[in-house]
């Protein structure tokens, strides 16, 4: 069920946590990668914890719009995307600036909007192929301090319906996977504490996630078991929101 032999995949955010993991889960399953972040010593060690052959990576900022517009110069036409890159900014909206505002959203939305458009404009999705965007539970719910990455990730599920109408024809699926807590580089990076997310761990049921869980989805959404699923929003989230 879960096999992309011969497909070509992208991941961005592709040098650490959920994209790292998501890449070497595909490769596993014989699928050819195009591994896209901003570090290069990060990304070449994701390069080399691939199965298979026939891998490349690229040095992208995906905010930068001619660093964007060459990577995509070079891609392979595509069977599928991962769009893992992103960034989280825990902040009480009395405290919120328009640059921390427009960082935010450039990154988890935009970016990867402008990157689908450029790929769709140069012919480089393949039809029948499935685009996976990674977006939140935080998107579903209202937690104090997390508005502009929320803001950001809502945005990316409405994204995901258009597109998965506009793309319909083409036999593209568009969907979205929405984490709850997963312990990850980008989570490590913030100030939260052990303590903090033991007490979070509290509210899940099945725990807190690990980047596999996510990588497993991403592995659905991608394989042609799906063919009959697009425009939809997968909560993974440990059964946190039942209680």
């Amino acid at each position: 069920m879960f096999t992309l032999q011969g497909k070509e995949i992208l991941v961005t955010g592709a040098s650490s946590g959920i994209g790292r993991t998501a890449a070497c889960m595909a490769a596993a399953r014989g699928a050819r990668m195009t591994l896209l972040a901003r570090n290069e010593e990060r990304l070449r060690q994701t390069m080399e914890s691939l199965d298979g052959d026939g891998h490349r990576t690229m040095v992208c900022d995906l905010t930068d719009e001619d660093s964007l517009k060459e990577a995509v110069a070079q891609m392979p036409p595509l069977d599928g995307l991962v769009l893992c890159a992103g960034i989280n900014e825990f902040m009480p909206v009395k405290f919120i600036r328009q640059d921390k505002l427009e960082r935010v959203f450039q990154t988890n939305c935009f970016a990867h909007l402008l990157l689908v458009q450029l790929l769709l404009k140069r012919k480089k999705v393949n039809p029948g192929a499935s685009i996976v965007f990674v977006s939140s539970v935080s998107s579903l719910m209202g937690v104090p301090g997390t508005l502009m990455y929320a803001a950001s990730k809502g945005a990316v599920n409405s994204a995901v319906r258009v597109l998965a109408s506009e793309l319909a024809p083409q036999g593209i699926r568009v969907n979205a996977v929405c984490p709850g807590i997963v312990r990850s580089e980008m989570l490590a990076g913030t100030n939260i504490t052990e303590e903090a997310f033991t007490g979070q761990e509290r509210q899940y049921p099945l725990g807190l996630g690990r980047p596999e869980d996510v990588g497993f989805a991403a592995l659905f959404h991608l394989c042609d078991g799906s063919r009959w699923l697009t425009g939809q929003t997968m909560v993974l989230d440990g059964g946190m929101t039942l209680i």
